[in-house]
């Protein structure tokens, strides 16, 4: 580990139920989470009354938020955008209650076998609209490269950075989606280290691009963590395992493969313990 940085995870993918996520967190010694889905449904879905009990619970296990792991930006953008604005105003609020500034999203799902450059002005337009919004209400938007969306390879995610970064909109760094899209990882870094605010830690095969523990695929994790070390990164690490079958994971991610039959625990632990063996090497 080097000073500065802060561990956190998508526990949702240990157990959907909020006393096991706790419960693995302190047992690996982590006190953050990545809060996406938990207790049976996202974390965006919940009323705000409802998401202070969560808080209370988080609050008595000395855990908090890194970021709200929101859908944000994640439908098509094709879709109706009127009612996607009012969920990201109630995500904001939430994001205010459980005390975190960041909200991680995306760039909108883009029709298959089209060109994405027709699609750009619209994609543009309604990021400026939650970027607005963010500078407004005091939230900071981390747009993830997720694949499928607009902001999939490294030149779009800068093409996005460059009309958008400041203080209310950063990026997120995750090796495995690029990998999946055929991006290499070390040039995306060059092209997007300056705009970087917080790292997601999953790797992928560049073969099948199924995704394994970090430092085993082809997303140069630890090449780039160190770098990011002699840079001064400081910030957060938030590990995103996708190792097994976890519950919402086929509302997550297009077109889901099968994953390894392996316990969410086990899942999560075997993600971590790869990553602590990176950081002590570096």
């Amino acid at each position: 580990m080097w000073d500065g940085i802060l561990l956190s995870g998508f526990a949702d993918e240990i157990d959907m139920d909020l006393g096991k996520q706790i419960e693995v967190l302190k047992k690996l010694g982590i006190h953050h989470v990545e809060m996406r889905g938990v207790n049976g449904k996202g974390m965006v879905e919940y009323s705000i009354n409802e998401a202070k009990e969560i808080k209370k619970q988080l609050d008595e296990a000395g855990i908090r938020l890194s970021s709200v792991g929101s859908p944000i930006g994640k439908i098509k953008i094709t879709d109706d955008f009127a009612p996607h604005m009012e969920l990201y105003k109630h995500t904001v609020e939430i994001a205010h209650l459980m005390d975190v500034p960041y909200i991680r999203m995306f760039s909108f799902f883009m029709p298959e076998n089209e060109s994405y450059a027709p699609y750009r002005g619209k994609v543009m337009d309604q990021l400026g609209q939650f970027v607005d919004y963010a500078k407004a209400s005091q939230a900071i938007l981390l747009h993830e490269n997720e694949k499928d969306i607009y902001g999939d390879v490294a030149d779009r995610c800068l093409e996005i950075m460059k009309e958008f970064y400041g203080d209310h909109f950063k990026a997120v760094f995750d090796f495995a989606n690029f990998v999946q899209c055929k991006q290499n990882t070390l040039e995306a870094y060059e092209m997007l280290k300056s705009y970087i605010a917080y790292i997601h830690v999953k790797d992928a095969l560049w073969s099948d691009a199924s995704v394994v523990p970090a430092g085993m695929g082809d997303g140069h994790v630890e090449e780039i963590l160190k770098t990011l070390k002699a840079g001064g990164y400081q910030g957060f690490l938030s590990l995103e395992p996708h190792l097994s079958d976890f519950a919402g994971f086929d509302a997550l991610e297009q077109n889901a493969s099968q994953k390894k039959k392996m316990s969410g625990e086990e899942a999560f632990t075997l993600a971590y313990e790869s990553l602590k063996k990176i950081l002590e090497k570096i």
